[in-house]
């Protein structure tokens, strides 16, 4: 029904992002400030699925939150809808880049959602986590938002920037009305594959110039 990488960027953009306001400033390239915190992406995609592996459902879904409450905001959406394209790059400089064009709201509910996630992370054992039925969590929510919301399906798959960012919108809809602890599934699916992509861009990014 869906594009699986337009799928993993609806949550994994908001961690990405906040991930990135934290290290990066506007005055630093991303190169600079990953060599200044002393980390590299690789390690930071491999401690975030750790991360995601321990997070409690509640700090999960926070962060899911932000991010909808993000795209119900029509300034805020015009930032990060572009994400959704499925040519978008999707690095850490992009992110960062996207990250300092937010408002100041939600730019702090981002990072106090990452920041509250990587504390009870930290502190917790690892949560009990079923892909599959994760997985069928987030067909469920695809079908229900279709039936309920005529250009569903076509504005997800089409090559309409705004039809695509309203699909993805009603997805989260969808996923909101939905238990929490079926919705902290979801989230937690689409925090890992956003966190694969990542891992993919930072392998096959140029080397900084920096």
């Amino acid at each position: 029904m869906f594009h699986p990488m337009t799928l993993a960027a609806v949550v994994s953009v908001a961690t990405l992002i906040a991930t990135s306001l934290m290290p990066v400033r506007a005055q630093q390239s991303p190169a600079a400030a990953v060599e200044q915190w002393g980390f590299d992406p690789s390690a930071l995609v491999a401690d975030g699925h750790e991360l995601l592996l321990r997070a409690p459902d509640p700090a999960i879904d926070q962060l899911f939150q932000v991010a909808r409450s993000s795209l119900s905001d029509p300034r805020e959406a015009e930032v990060l809808c572009p994400l959704f394209d499925p040519a978008a790059e999707r690095s850490l400089a992009t992110f960062n880049q996207v990250a300092n064009r937010l408002g100041p709201e939600h730019s702090g509910r981002f990072a106090g959602a990452v920041a509250n996630l990587f504390v009870v992370a930290m502190q917790s054992p690892r949560q009990p986590f079923d892909e599959a039925s994760a997985r069928q969590g987030l067909k469920s929510a695809g079908v229900r938002a279709a039936m309920l919301n005529d250009g569903f399906v076509a504005g997800l798959n089409g090559s309409d920037h705004h039809a695509r960012c309203r699909s993805i919108r009603w997805l989260l809809d969808d996923l909101h009305a939905q238990p929490l602890a079926q919705r902290a599934a979801v989230a937690r699916l689409l925090l890992a594959e956003g966190l694969g992509h990542l891992a993919i861009a930072s392998r096959t990014a140029p080397p900084s110039d920096g």
